[in-house]
C-alpha cells in the first residue's frame, strides 16, 4: 500500500493525480495546509504503518517530524518526501529527502515535476504525452513561468482548478490523461474560463484601488486585504507597481498572508521565514503570528490606499524629456525633466537638488518617498502655463 500526503493546492493535487494513475485504488491521498501536515505525519508514525510507502510531496515537516521520519526509515520503513521550496533544502541530508529548487539547467522544478520524474525513473509509472504536458502545466504555473513563455493555458488550469471541487477536478484529470495522446480543455471549460478570466481582471482593478504602500524594515511594501487569486493578484499588483520591493496580501479570514515580487534581487522567502513561514524567492507565504499582524495590519490601517496613475493621457506621458507631473496626497506637485543629461524634478515651482540618471530612477524616488502618482493632461497643461505665466 502507499500513502500520499500532499499541499492543497495545484501542485499539490497534481501529485496526488499521478499518485493515482501510478497506484490506482492501493493508494491513500490526502491533501493539507500548511499548517495540517506534520499533525498528518505524526499520525502515521504513530500507527507504526511498516509495510505502508509514504510519500510527502510538495510540503515539509518540522523538525521533530524530521528525526521521526529519519528513524522510520532507518528500522526499515518506506518514505519519500519530494519538494522544491528553498526552504526545504536541508532536508536533502536524509536519504529519504529529495528537494530540487531547479535543475541543472536552471529550469525551475515543482513538486508535480520532480515526483513525475520519480515514479518515472523507478518504473511506477509509464509517460505518455498528456502526462507530460500536464505536469508541464501545472510546473509553468507553480513557478510563474508560464507569464514569461505566454503559455496562458497553464494559468487557465489553475483557474479550473479553483473553480470545482478538488474530487472533481482529480476525475475530469484522471479520466482526461488516461484516455488522451493529448491535455486539452473541453469547450465547457473554456467557457467558464473566459468567464473567470472577465471576473478576475474586475478583481484586480478593485484590489488596485486598496492597495496601501508602508516601509517594513528596508523595504517598500504594497499591502493589500484579499481573499481570492493571490497569484493573480500579487502579480499584477508588482507589476503595476514596480517601485514597490513586493507585495503582502492579507487573508484575515484564513489567518494567512502571501509575498510575491517581480524583482530579482528581493527573496520573498527569507522574508517569510522571519514570519515562521517560507516558499519560493517570488512567491511565499506564513500563518499572521503577532508580529505579521502588527507590520502587514495594525500599523498600516489607518493608511489611504496609493493612487492610480492616469492611465489615458496623451500629453503626460512619463518619459517625456519636456516634463512629467506628478501629485502627491498633499496637493504638492512635482515636475520630472531631463537637464543636461540627468533626470531632476522640481516641486511646486521650486528646483531641488536631486537628480538621477534615468527617468526611471527619478519615478522610483518619488513613488517611494512621496507617494505620488502621474497626474491627468488637464492638471498637466494648467501645470505648464503657469510656468509661461511666470517667464512673462
Amino acid at each position: 500500500m502507499y500513502k500520499l500526503l500532499s499541499h492543497n493546492d495545484l501542485d499539490g493535487v497534481g501529485c496526488g493525480i499521478l499518485a493515482k494513475l501510478a497506484f490506482g485504488k492501493q493508494v491513500n491521498v490526502r491533501y493539507n495546509s500548511v499548517g495540517g501536515i506534520d499533525r498528518e505525519v505524526s499520525w502515521f508514525l504513530e500507527k507504526k504503518e511498516t509495510d505502508t510507502f509514504l510519500f510527502v510531496t510538495d510540503l515539509s515537516v518540522n523538525e521533530e517530524n524530521e528525526k521521526k521520519l529519519d528513524e522510520f526509515y532507518q528500522n526499515g520503513g518506506k518514505v519519500k518526501l519530494i519538494d522544491h521550496h528553498k526552504t526545504a533544502l536541508h532536508i536533502n541530508q536524509y536519504d529519504w529527502g529529495h528537494i530540487e529548487v531547479e535543475d541543472e539547467a536552471g529550469k525551475l522544478q515543482s513538486a508535480t515535476s520532480l515526483y513525475y520524474e520519480y515514479l518515472v525513473r523507478n518504473e511506477m509509472l509509464v509517460a505518455k504525452p498528456a502526462i507530460d504536458e500536464f505536469v508541464e502545466l501545472v510546473r509553468l504555473y507553480d513557478t510563474w513561468e508560464w507569464e514569461k513563455s505566454g503559455n496562458l493555458a497553464a494559468q487557465r488550469l489553475n483557474a479550473l482548478f479553483f473553480l470545482i471541487s478538488i474530487d472533481e477536478f482529480e476525475e475530469k484529470m484522471l479520466e482526461r490523461l488516461k484516455e488522451n495522446e493529448h491535455f486539452y480543455f473541453d469547450d465547457f471549460e473554456k467557457r467558464i474560463l473566459d468567464m473567470e478570466d472577465d471576473k478576475i481582471d474586475r478583481y484586480i482593478r478593485r484590489k488596485r484601488r486598496e492597495l496601501i504602500q508602508n516601509k517594513i524594515g528596508k523595504y517598500y511594501v504594497g499591502i493589500v486585504f484579499a481573499e481570492s487569486y493571490h497569484s493573480e493578484l500579487g502579480n499584477e499588483l508588482g507589476k503595476d507597481c514596480w517601485h514597490l520591493d513586493y507585495i503582502a496580501i492579507v487573508n484575515m479570514g484564513s489567518r494567512r498572508m502571501g509575498f510575491r515580487t517581480i524583482h530579482d534581487d528581493v527573496d520573498v522567502s527569507q522574508i517569510a521565514s522571519e514570519y515562521g513561514g517560507g516558499g519560493h524567492a517570488k512567491a511565499s507565504g506564513c500563518t499572521i503570528t503577532d508580529t505579521a499582524y502588527k507590520h502587514f495590519v495594525e500599523e498600516v490601517f489607518h493608511l489611504d490606499p496609493i493612487r492610480e496613475d492616469a492611465r489615458r493621457n496623451r500629453y503626460n506621458l512619463k518619459g517625456n524629456s519636456v516634463g512629467v507631473l506628478f501629485l502627491d496626497p498633499h496637493d504638492s506637485r512635482y515636475m520630472v525633466f531631463e537637464d543636461e543629461g540627468k533626470w531632476k524634478f522640481e516641486k511646486d515651482h521650486d528646483k531641488t537638488d536631486n537628480s538621477f540618471l534615468t527617468f526611471q530612477e527619478a519615478e522610483k524616488y518619488l513613488k517611494r518617498n512621496h507617494a505620488v502618482w502621474l497626474s491627468k493632461d488637464d492638471e498637466y497643461v494648467n501645470y505648464l502655463i503657469e510656468i509661461i505665466k511666470s517667464r512673462r
